[in-house]
């Protein structure tokens, strides 16, 4: 007894530990960032929920994703002057740098609540991978999760992409769960799977996916005849389809209770298919609006940028080669052998649709879509991959722990090196986080979340000569104490001094900015996201 008690203790210190050094790198990184270029959409839109109950702005993305982030700005109060009707960029601008408010306190308090749902779901992660392949097991998902550095710089941010991820997975757990008490956990998968709806629209392709699931989960916890468990498969899964439903219609209301609905920003006609697909939704009229929305946005001609290459449209296969890059070697390892691992040993053959079905048709989905900026549009693949690769450990061979154990061992020096600057993270076969830049562009390297730092390099080394600046970001430098002039407004000649560049704009350099770079010689790199050099 004595012995148990001991190995419990020991693993509940191993948990505390993993978590505890996640919540050290994603603190670390909310407290010296500056705003990346979707926060204070996301952090505006959450004050107006709060001051005005309004649901005018950011209609594209629902409102869950940004009410978590409102309970920290509730906390920050910042100033606000009411009834204001600019856009929902100018809207962030104005909160953040124009009312008063201190931006370094609103965002650490938005993006704290985020930071504590990435580490519940790494809660999930744990008990997901425990249920399937054992403590030890669960004991190396939950560090391969806690060490992605896009978990990470994801959940350190005030942003959506690791809620809905996180949600997804909550409700594909609780139906994995389902099939042993079906009438507790169908209802709390359906609030789940409602929450990541609530978040983004990006989750709506696993929808039949999960309905899926959900009958197969109640199938398996029925007796009786094949009539009878399909009537009660049919139902299980209505009532996921009816509660996921009721949560995205409860995430309005609680913005606003009348459901006004007034767009600050042109919605597009949607013909055909999806058009009748978004007239079909069971949702509230700003819900299929900012369907309306994203479709419009899919159709815009997007610049991408891969392996040197700046390209307008999207690559089929942009979102697996980014993941190749900014993903730990050990990860990726582990990722494939975990997927064999759930297909190939029988005892976990019946966990395999739950574990890979989901992700498998998110990324495909993510690969059809038109927008290639970066690996955050597949943030799920570190959650449901890391339960897959705990089961690693099932495999009877004697090999197998030690060859675990020296991957993620890999994952965590990898990981760790990149300290603090988690976001521009690469794999070393690529270079590391300083040649990044080299590969990819936009949130996979620069979202504009260095401006801080680049004023405290300019600050110590650069006092008293001109300085130039091309910054792609939201970030404002004059608060930071940045007086630079644009480069790209005065003939080459009269550009001489330092010029600190963003990276992604330096990725897509054309014209008069692709004559200045070639004209002048890098000196050092902010952050591995703003490149600053000598004319």
């Amino acid at each position: 007894m004595r012995r148990l008690a001991g190995r419990r203790w020991v693993q509940a210190g191993l948990v505390v530990l993993l978590l505890g050094q996640m919540l050290v790198a994603m603190v670390t990184a909310a407290v010296r960032q500056t705003p990346t270029i979707d926060e204070p959409v996301y952090v505006g839109a959450a004050a107006v929920y709060l001051e005005e109950h309004s649901l005018r702005y950011n209609p594209e993305h629902p409102p869950l994703g940004k009410l978590v982030i409102a309970a920290g700005v509730a906390v920050a109060d910042p100033r606000l002057e009411p009834g204001f009707r600019g856009g929902q960029t100018e809207l962030g601008r104005r909160l953040l740098y124009e009312s008063g408010n201190d931006p370094w306190r609103v965002m650490l308090w938005a993006r704290l609540p985020v930071i504590a749902l990435t580490l519940l779901f790494g809660w999930v992660v744990y008990v997901f991978a425990r249920e399937l392949a054992g403590t030890a097991g669960a004991l190396a998902a939950l560090a391969l999760y806690c060490l992605s550095p896009d978990v990470i710089a994801h959940g350190s941010l005030a942003t959506l992409d690791v809620p809905a991820a996180g949600f997804l997975l909550t409700a594909v757990w609780l139906l994995w769960r389902a099939r042993l008490r079906p009438r507790l956990h169908l209802p709390l998968a359906g609030a789940a799977l409602g929450a990541a709806l609530a978040t983004k629209m990006s989750t709506l392709p696993v929808v039949p996916v999960l309905l899926v699931l959900a009958g197969v989960s109640v199938w398996c916890a029925s007796s009786g005849g094949w009539r009878r468990r399909a009537v009660r498969a049919c139902a299980g899964a209505g009532v996921v389809a009816l509660v996921a439903v009721a949560v995205v219609w409860v995430t309005y209301l609680m913005v606003d209770p009348r459901l006004r609905w007034d767009p600050q920003q042109h919605v597009p006609v949607v013909h055909g298919l999806r058009g009748l697909l978004v007239e079909l939704m069971p949702f509230p009229e700003p819900y299929r609006d900012g369907m309306r929305i994203q479709f419009g946005l899919e159709n815009h001609p997007w610049e991408g940028f891969l392996f040197g290459r700046l390209y307008t449209g999207s690559l089929w296969y942009y979102l697996p080669a980014a993941l190749l890059v900014k993903t730990p070697l050990g990860l990726l390892v582990l990722w494939a052998a975990g997927a064999v691992t759930v297909v190939a040993l029988r005892r976990l053959r019946p966990a395999a649709p739950y574990v890979l079905a989901a992700p498998a048709v998110l990324l495909a989905a993510a690969m059809y879509g038109s927008r290639n900026f970066g690996t955050r549009y597949a943030l799920f693949l570190p959650m449901f991959l890391a339960v897959a690769a705990g089961c690693v450990l099932l495999v009877r061979r004697r090999w197998v722990p030690v060859t675990t154990g020296a991957l993620v061992a890999f994952v965590a020096v990898s990981s760790l090196r990149a300290y603090p600057y988690y976001l521009p993270y690469a794999n070393e076969a690529f270079g590391g986080p300083a040649r990044t830049r080299q590969h990819l562009h936009d949130s996979n390297v620069d979202w504009g979340q260095d401006l801080g730092r680049l004023a405290e390099r300019l600050r110590e080394r650069y006092r008293d000569e001109r300085i130039w600046l091309v910054y792609k970001g939201s970030g404002v430098p004059s608060y930071y104490g940045i007086e630079a002039g644009d480069p790209r407004r005065v003939p080459p000649d009269r550009v001489r001094g330092v010029l600190a560049v963003s990276d992604s704009a330096a990725a897509k350099a054309t014209g008069r900015l692709a004559e200045l770079l070639a004209g002048s010689r890098p000196v050092e790199d902010v952050g591995h996201s703003i490149t600053i050099y000598r004319r």
